[in-house]
Parts: structure tokens; sequence; C-alpha cells
């Protein structure tokens, strides 16, 4: 069964960095792509980025291009979520994300039925 696990979330202030990590299991990320969505409070849950099983990135988020880097390590089974330069816009529980072995072009959330239990980031002064 696939599952997946995120961690590194927490307190960090503006112009701060975190990364999130994705642990998954029961597949290969060989073979299946993997994606963040996050959830600001009152709002929908967004996709904010993928990688596709052969490595090709797809950004969602015009407001994280150029701060939010996605990365993995197959031997890990591990996919990273780097983000720098936070805002308080940012903050939100982020979820990683599996279903397709190639990224959505417009995702949402009903396309996936593999979702982490998340992780909360806030960025707060």
């Amino acid at each position: 069964q696939l599952q997946l696990v995120e961690s590194g979330g927490g307190l960090v202030q503006p112009g701060g960095s975190l990364r999130l990590s994705c642990v998954v299991s029961g597949f290969s990320l060989d073979d299946y792509a993997i994606g963040w969505f996050r959830q600001a409070p009152g709002k929908e849950r967004e996709g904010v980025i993928c990688i596709s099983s052969s490595g090709g990135i797809t950004n969602y988020k015009d407001s994280v291009k150029g701060r939010f880097t996605i990365s993995r390590d197959n031997a890990k089974s591990t996919v990273y979520l780097q983000m720098n330069s936070l805002t308080p816009e940012d903050t939100a529980v982020y979820y990683c994300v599996s279903q397709f072995d190639y990224c959505s072009g417009y995702p949402t959330p009903d396309e996936y039925t593999y979702w982490g239990p998340g992780t909360q980031v806030t960025v707060s002064s």
C-alpha cells in the first residue's frame, strides 16, 4: 500500500527557510510523481509543485517560483520541498500526494488518492 509521511514543518520568521520531507513507502519514486499541496486557514487546498517519476518539475504557483524547490533522493524514498524567503502567506498545512507517474497540468485534490497526514508551516514574527 502506498503511504506518504511529511515532516519538517514548524514556526519560522518571515524571510526564513524550511525544508519539508516526504518519505514514501510501498512504491518507488521511479514509478510515481510526487506533488505538494497546501491548505491555508479558510482556503481550499491548492497545488504548489510536483516532480514526475522521470524528474521533470512542474511549478503551479507563481508566488513560489524562485523560492520553493523540489528534489528527491530515490535511495531514501524521500522527496524534499525547500522553501526560502517565506512570507506569512505561505502559512498552511503542507501535504505530499501521489497518484500518477506524471504531474497533472491543473492539479485538483480530487485527482489524488494518496495523501500524507500533512505538516503545519507557520510563518510569523
